[in-house]
């Protein structure tokens, strides 16, 4: 798995935990649900950081909850 989709995943297992649609967690964070759709459909080449952050606040969860999950600890070495 590389990193597009381990935060593809994690975002999904946020919205379940948090019970949130895809749209919902977009209107808490303070984004487009674009941004996010073409996050879960790989559609973005580089996830943005500050994103990711918008996403945390959204959800009351600091950056290193949100990477605190299995998923990162085994994807594929971007540098090829």
């Amino acid at each position: 798995m590389d990193t597009k989709q381990a935060i593809a995943k994690r975002l999904i297992e946020l919205c379940d935990a948090h019970g949130l649609t895809v749209n919902a967690l977009a209107h808490q964070a303070g984004i487009p649900p674009s941004t996010l759709y073409s996050m879960l459909n790989n559609k973005s080449m580089n996830p943005g950081i500050i994103t990711i952050k918008k996403v945390c606040d959204g959800l009351n969860m600091s950056l290193v909850k949100f990477f605190d999950s299995a998923l990162f600890d085994c994807i594929d070495q971007e540098i090829k």
